[in-house]
């Protein structure tokens, strides 16, 4: 099927917003696609501004700072998908775009190597007490001394959540010769000679470098707090590249000036700027061996170019073919085009009987269906229909009258 026949809407009145600098890979894409109307903003926008901007967009794109609420999403009467440029999706309310059959998809393996480089990175400047070293030579003071500095080699680290970033680090981390032990809520095969903690309190008592990789959920929201710092092993170091809210920054900061922890390297925080030059403040800020870095783990050339291609091919995927693998809001339905059909996307709230209304109403009115597909999960269905061309539009308008529809597309 040539591509012109691919969507049925036309391409130029297809709006896109990509915001906080998403990488020119994403607007390439989209333009060599034949969409002229891609708009790219650097910074990150208020809710009262998305509300005005996201009107009329039909694809959005955001990286981590941009926050999709509720009443963001409810504006965006046009919005058929969400890309989160970046690994996590906690910027977007996703129940609100569930319910009101918005695809959203990320790129969860773009950046792991970025990110994984760095923790190496970090781990030893801060073994080798290099932070304070340098700071020094800056101000004239020459501290060329090998107390409290040691090699990487032979020291365990400890990754707490053993997903993409986390086996990705275990594996470069045994390659420099360190003893590597990890802990995840959930069962995970080791990679390598990596050994699986029982308790996240086995594994911080044990561990010389402690590296974080989990998710921001409300069971991960302070897990390094007070007490679990109590049971930190003395001197050890603590690098934190996830997500802000999983550390106590003032128990941190307790911790390091005590003494207790030998360093820190934190890229992620609680709170941070919404843009470039804004200004930074932290408990953290003047301690010694400690690394602060404005949230640039996955920050690099190669990660943001494979990110922008990564995620754009998805919505891509999605506005002109209907494919939805990937998102997280929308059920995983990949399927091939129809000769001589016309496609029909339906996404219903999935309670019984909507499958049988639809073919009810199509059958009633003899519109005859050439091909189905569909997919469920515990909110919403998604249904795919080929149907005779010349009777396509009065379908469409049929399927808008089904009860618990939220949306429908004519595809091609």
């Amino acid at each position: 099927m040539a591509d012109k026949k691919l969507t049925s809407y036309p391409k130029e009145r297809i709006n896109i917003l990509f915001l906080e600098n998403i990488s020119d890979v994403a607007v390439k894409f989209f333009n060599d696609a034949g969409y002229a109307n891609v708009r790219k903003l650097n910074g990150a926008l208020s809710e009262e501004q998305l509300i005005k901007e996201i009107k009329n967009v039909h694809l959005v794109g955001i990286r981590s700072k941009t926050q999709l609420t509720d009443k963001v999403i409810a504006a965006a009467e046009k919005l058929q998908a969400i890309g989160c440029f970046c690994i996590g999706t906690n910027q977007v309310n996703l129940e609100s775009a569930t319910a009101h059959g918005v695809a959203v998809f990320n790129a969860p393996y773009s950046n792991t190597r970025s990110v994984a480089e760095l923790v190496i990175g970090a781990s030893i400047l801060l073994i080798r007490k290099i932070i304070d070293k340098n700071r020094a030579a800056h101000e004239g003071v020459w501290l060329k001394e090998a107390t409290g500095s040691y090699e990487l080699r032979g020291k365990t680290l400890g990754i707490i959540g053993y997903g993409n970033i986390g086996s990705q680090l275990s594996v470069l981390a045994e390659g420099l010769g360190m003893k590597v032990m990890y802990y995840d809520t959930e069962t995970k095969l080791p990679l390598g000679n990596a050994v699986d903690s029982k308790s996240l309190k086995d594994l911080v008592g044990r561990a010389d470098i402690i590296s974080l990789h989990v998710p921001e959920l409300p069971s991960t929201k302070n897990m390094i707090n007070k007490a679990v710092l109590k049971n930190f092993k003395k001197g050890s170091i603590l690098i934190n590249y996830a997500r802000g809210e999983v550390v106590d920054i003032d128990a941190l900061a307790k911790a390091l000036s005590d003494g207790h922890l030998g360093g820190a390297a934190i890229d992620v925080f609680p709170w941070e700027p919404e843009k470039n030059g804004d200004k930074f403040t932290s408990p953290l800020q003047g301690l010694p061996n400690v690394l602060l870095t404005p949230h640039i783990g996955g920050s690099t050339q190669e990660a943001q170019h494979n990110i922008g291609g990564d995620v754009s091919g998805k919505l891509f995927n999605y506005l002109e073919k209907g494919i939805s693998f990937g998102s997280h809001t929308i059920p995983a339905l990949s399927l091939p085009p129809q000769e001589g059909t016309h496609r029909i996307l339906h996404i219903h709230n999935n309670v019984p009987g909507v499958l049988s209304e639809i073919n009810t109403t199509l059958s009633k009115n003899k519109i005859n269906i050439l091909g189905q597909y569909l997919k469920t999960n515990e909110d919403i269905g998604y249904v795919v229909l080929d149907v005779d061309k010349g009777l396509s539009k009065n379908a469409l308008e049929l399927l808008k009258s089904v009860k618990e529809t939220i949306k429908v597309r004519m595809l091609y």
